[in-house]
C-alpha cells in the first residue's frame, strides 16, 4: 500500500497462505526485515500487520524496515483504508488500535483517509546544534514518534541524507534517536523532506513528520490551520487542529491506496 508515497507491505491476519495462517514462528520483526528488503524481498518502508481485536476493532502493528516496532501515521491511514475496503469494518468512522493507543479513523473520500493522531507534547527548542559543519536551529516534538524539525529554505538542494543521518543519531536524542524533518515554510503550504529512523534513509512521505512540521510552523507563526504539507513524492497531506471543539485534536488527512496484491513464499 502507499500512503502519499510511504510504501508498506500489509499482511491481513484474516487472509491465509495456501490455506494456512502466517507462521507465528517467523516473528513479525524478522519478517519485516526480510520482506521490506528492496532487493531480495518485496520492498517497503515498513510492514503492517492488521488483525481484529477481541471486541472487533481493527488492530494495527507496524514495524519499520529494520524490524523495530513503532507508530506510523501514514501506516495507520493505510490500515484504516484496507479495513474499510476489505469489509473488516462497515462504518466510515471507527476505532483503530495502535501502539500509540486507540485512534479514531475516518474515511473522507475514495482512497482518502483521516486519522486522529496521538496526543502530542509541546514543541521544544530551538536548540542550536552543529551538524555536518552546519549550525542548525532544531525544534523537537513527539507526534507518536520523536521528530527533530529544521527549517531549510532550499529543500531541493539540501543534503537531507547526510544531515538527516547525523541528526537522527545525535547524542541529544539518545538512546532511541529521532526522525529528522527539513521544512520550507510557504504562505499557502509547507514543503517537507524526512529522514526516517528505522528506514535509515529519506522516504517519499512521513505522516508523523508532516504533523511535526505543521506543529512547528504554528509554533513559529509561519502557517495557519489547516496546514497543507507537500511531501517528497509530490502528494499533499493535510493537518487539522482543534476540530470538533477539542483544542487538543490533531488530524492527519491524505491519500491511501492499494498498489497491488500478491503472495510470497515464506
Amino acid at each position: 500500500m502507499s500512503g502519499a508515497g510511504n510504501d508498506f507491505i500489509l499482511l491481513d491476519a484474516a487472509l491465509r497462505q495456501n490455506g494456512h495462517p502466517i507462521p507465528a514462528r517467523l516473528g513479525l520483526a524478522a519478517l519485516a526485515k526480510r520482506l521490506c528488503d528492496r532487493r531480495e524481498g518485496i520492498g517497503g518502508d515498513g510492514l503492517i500487520h492488521l488483525s481484529l481485536s477481541g471486541r472487533g476493532a481493527p488492530r494495527m502493528r507496524y514495524f519499520n524496515a529494520d524490524g523495530s516496532e513503532a507508530f506510523c501515521g501514514n501506516g495507520a491511514r493505510c490500515s484504516a483504508w484496507w479495513a474499510r475496503q476489505s469489509g473488516r469494518t462497515k462504518t466510515r468512522e471507527f476505532t483503530l488500535l495502535t501502539l500509540a493507543g486507540e485512534l479514531r479513523a475516518r474515511i473522507v473520500g475514495r482512497e482518502r483517509v483521516a486519522i486522529r493522531m496521538p496526543v502530542v507534547g509541546a514543541v521544544s527548542g530551538p536548540r542550536n546544534l552543529l551538524i555536518g559543519g552546519r549550525r542548525l536551529a532544531v525544534y523537537s516534538v513527539n507526534t507518536g514518534v520523536p521528530h527533530a524539525v529544521v527549517e531549510a529554505a532550499d529543500l531541493s538542494r539540501f543534503p537531507v541524507h547526510e544531515i538527516g543521518r547525523a541528526l537522527r543519531r545525535h547524542p541529544l536524542f539518545k538512546p532511541e534517536g529521532t526522525n529528522a524533518d527539513f521544512v520550507a515554510f510557504g504562505r499557502r503550504e509547507i514543503a517537507l523532506r524526512t529522514y526516517e529512523r528505522g528506514v535509515e534513509d529519506e522516504t517519499l512521505a512521513c505522516g508523523t513528520g508532516a504533523a511535526a512540521a505543521a506543529l512547528v510552523g504554528l509554533h513559529l507563526e509561519k502557517c495557519r490551520p489547516p496546514v497543507s504539507v507537500r511531501v517528497k513524492s509530490g502528494a499533499r497531506l493535510r493537518v487539522h487542529f482543534g476540530t470538533e471543539g477539542d483544542p487538543a485534536a490533531l488530524w492527519l488527512e491524505g491519500p491511501a491506496r492499494t498498489v497491488y496484491q500478491g503472495s510470497i513464499r515464506l
